[in-house]
Formats: C-alpha cells, structure tokens, sequence
C-alpha cells in the first residue's frame, strides 16, 4: 500500500496540469478566433431596465420640457364641430316698402353703414289706398270742423230756446264720429310709415307724395348687449353710437315696389350665435353639459391679433335644439357670441371691420365628466409601445422610463391613473419621449451607457 501511494500522487499532478493546460490553450483560441458580425464583449441589457443618459447641449438640441407633476382634476371632453350663424331677431334685418311706389333715390350702398332713423329710400307713391286713405283724412278734417263751427253757432240759439235739444245732440254725434273717422285713417297712415307731421299735413290738404324709409329707430331695436365701437389705432374705445351695415341691396333706381317688398339688408352682428352638431349619441352628454351650465371650450379659426381682446376661452350653452335633422341624423345646439369690432373712416364715412362673421368655422371641447386626483401631462410625454404607455421620469443627468397606466386622452392630454407608478413631485420629461425612447433602445442594445453603473440591488447610478 505503501509502495502504491507515490505512483497516485503522480498520476493526479499529470491529469492536473493536463486539464490546466488545455484550459489555458481554449482561452488563447477563443482570444484568437475572429468575431462574428454583431457579435460584442459586453452583455446585453433589457431595454427599460437602464437609463437615458444626455448631456446639456443633447437636452437643448431636443428643446427637453421637465417640469414636477401634482394631481389635478381632469374635465374629460367630447370633441363637436360649430359655425358662427346669425342669431334670428337680432342679427340681421330686412327693410320693407311700407307703400307702393317707384325709387327714385337710393341714398345707402353695400358695405356703408347708416345710424338709426337714417335715410335709406325717397320712393314716389303709386299707391291708391294711401291717396285715398289721405282724401278722406282731410274731408273728414275739413267736415269736422265745418261741423263744430255750426254747433257754436246752434249753442248761442240754444239760449233763447230756438233750438230743440235733440238737434244738438244730432250735431254732437256727428262730430264723435267723424272724431273716430279722423282716427282710423290717421292709424292707417301711420302703419304705411308716415309720420305724425306728415299725417298732420295731409289733413290740412298737403298731400305727400314721396315717403323716405329710414333704418329701425331705438324703439324698435332688439336688446343686446353693449360692445365698445372703437376707431382703427384707438387704445381707448370711443362710446360712439352703433350704425347698421348695409349687408344686401335689393332694389335698383326707377324700379317699382309693392307693399311689404325687401328693400336692403341691415347686419348687426353685435350678437351672434355659435350652432354646434352633434350625433344621437352625443345627444345626452350635450343635453348635461347644458343643464348642468358646465363650460364648453371654443377653438375659433379666426386669429389671435394683437389689436382685439383675447378671445373668448369657456362658454355656456344656450339651448339644445328639439329636432333632429332627417337627412344627417345630427341635432344642434346654440351658444350665444358677443361679437367685437373696429371702425375705420373711408371717404369721411365710417365702415366696420368685425371680428367674427357669420360662417366662421369653430371647433368645440364639452365637458362631460370630470376625473379627480390624476396626473394630467401633454401628448408629447407620453410613448406608446403596443399596450403599454411609458414616461421618463428625470434623475440628475439620467432619464429612466416608467410604465403608466392612461385612463384617457385628448387631442392635447394624456391622463395617467393616480397607481403608484408616479408620485406628486416627480419630474417628467413634458416632450420627446419618443426621442428619449430611441436613444434608450440605441444605449440597451450595447449594454451599459458611458458613466453609468448598477449597483448590487439594481438600481442604476451614474458614476462620479
């Protein structure tokens, strides 16, 4: 046993260095060998498991928004187009001939404006009703008061007993009614358009043979609301009183009209309304949103410019509509717009310039439930990769990627659920994720970016 000890310990140191040397030489052929295409020292790392690292000069070249997030109160909104209309009544107004007769002057022209009770039309009547109707005023005018100077002089023989009391009760009935003759034809000529001194002339026997039609006076003008009218490079708004524009021209000179036939077009566009559409499923968000008074976001296609007031940005609805068209199956609702303008002077006379027009195109948000304690972040923050949404959350000089849960979105906002994945104070990259994303997937297919290390619990830290 003894004897056979040495020749163990021998065979043992030569299957030693055998197995020494034939890893040393594997070592030196792997050494050796060329690489593969593709092929790197260093171990590949998980995508979303590492950071983003960027210098100062990258965040600047990819103009990076980091700004902290909080919980905030999300008004999720549907989105519904709109058109700026004439509101009915009020907007526009048609001038009727109040008579018959030939225009022989036209004293207006589209695009000027004209006060109220200015002038518009001279017309010549032709109109048979208002010559007769101005016949009679004065034959019943003259007849009253031949009638009244025979009553004085039956009264002082009244005295003396010569006259029956019948007979000046006879008198006296005959002046009531040609009192109620003299009414009626002055009331038919005042709704013809005459005026009291005009009507006043024609009883004395001064016939009137033209008639001015002038604009609405203040008495018949619709309320609305009071819009400063200010001059083109005025700061301060000038309290001028409002002018109607002439918006259409109906008549030509020498051309004969009828009672009641348009004349012009008179525009005030000081309040108009805002008609939205919207489908049948829409219909009881629309119907909420209108009776719970919660405020509607307008997007107008007119600009901004420097020289109005900002535009309006929260309006309320002002009624939904009771049909449904048959052709699109939509419904409409109505928002009123308090209109703006400038006045500039062309030739000495004044014209507007408005700042919205019937047929501007508008676009819609209506608030239809609202999401308590969410974190509300632009579009741009946010990376969709299939299902999942993720955001870059900064630490020092490094980006890390997090997953997120979305719970809805705009054309603007992505509103992420309140889950534990963010916390209040973090600071989210508000732009480029879809860049930050890029440069994650270029940095994790080569494994550890330059400056960074991982620790032995995972986390990741750039190295000082």
């Amino acid at each position: 046993m003894t004897r056979r000890l040495p020749h163990v310990l021998f065979a043992a140191i030569i299957f030693v260095l055998i197995g020494t040397c034939g890893w040393f030489g594997y070592r030196q052929w792997l050494a050796g060998r060329p690489k593969s295409a593709g092929e790197t020292t260093k171990k590949p790392v998980a995508i979303g498991t590492l950071p983003v690292k960027l210098t100062p000069q990258a965040r600047k070249n990819m103009g990076l928004v980091v700004e902290p997030i909080k919980l905030d109160t999300y008004s999720r909104k549907i989105e519904l187009p709109g058109t700026v209309t004439d509101r009915p009544g009020i907007s526009d107004r048609g001038v009727v001939a109040p008579v018959g007769g030939v225009i022989t002057q036209i004293h207006i022209q589209p695009g000027q404006t004209i006060p109220r009770s200015g002038a518009l039309f001279t017309l010549r009547l032709v109109s048979n009703e208002l010559h007769t109707s101005q016949r009679e005023l004065f034959k019943a005018s003259d007849e009253i008061t031949i009638t009244k100077e025979k009553r004085e002089r039956l009264a002082e023989l009244a005295k003396d007993g010569g006259i029956p009391k019948a007979r000046m009760i006879e008198i006296d009935n005959d002046i009531r009614r040609l009192e109620a003759t003299i009414a009626a034809y002055e009331q038919d000529l005042q709704s013809r358009g005459l005026s009291q001194e005009q009507i006043a002339a024609a009883a004395r026997g001064k016939f009137l043979k033209e008639i001015t039609v002038t604009a609405p006076d203040e008495s018949e003008m619709a309320e609305v609301a009071p819009v400063a009218l200010t001059s083109q490079g005025d700061s301060e708004p000038d309290k001028a009183t409002f002018r109607f524009e002439i918006q259409d021209l109906k008549v030509e000179l020498g051309q004969q009209v009828e009672t009641g036939e348009v004349l012009c077009v008179l525009a005030d566009h000081r309040s108009l309304l805002i008609e939205g559409h919207g489908f049948a499923e829409d219909l009881p968000l629309v119907q909420r949103a209108a009776q719970e008074e919660l405020p509607i976001e307008v997007e107008f296609e007119t600009a901004e410019g420097k020289d109005w007031p900002p535009l309006p940005a929260e309006m309320r609805i002002h009624h939904v509509a009771n049909t449904i068209d048959p052709d699109s199956r939509t419904f409409a609702f109505y928002l009123v717009l308090e209109n703006q303008w400038r006045a500039y002077f062309h030739d000495g006379q004044p014209r507007l310039l408005w700042r919205f027009r019937p047929g501007n195109r508008v676009r819609m948000r209506v608030t239809v439930e609202k999401m308590e304690k969410v974190f509300i972040l632009p579009q741009a923050a946010v990376v969709r990769e299939g299902p999942e949404a993720y955001v870059f959350r900064q630490n020092g000089d490094l980006f890390d990627r997090r997953p997120v849960r979305v719970v809805a979105e705009d054309r603007e906002s992505v509103v992420i659920a309140n889950d534990g994945s963010l916390r209040r104070g973090f600071f989210i990259a508000q732009n480029g994720a879809a860049s930050l994303n890029r440069v994650l997937k270029a940095q994790s297919s080569s494994g550890l970016p330059a400056g960074v290390h991982v620790h032995a619990d995972g986390t990741v830290h750039a190295a000082h």
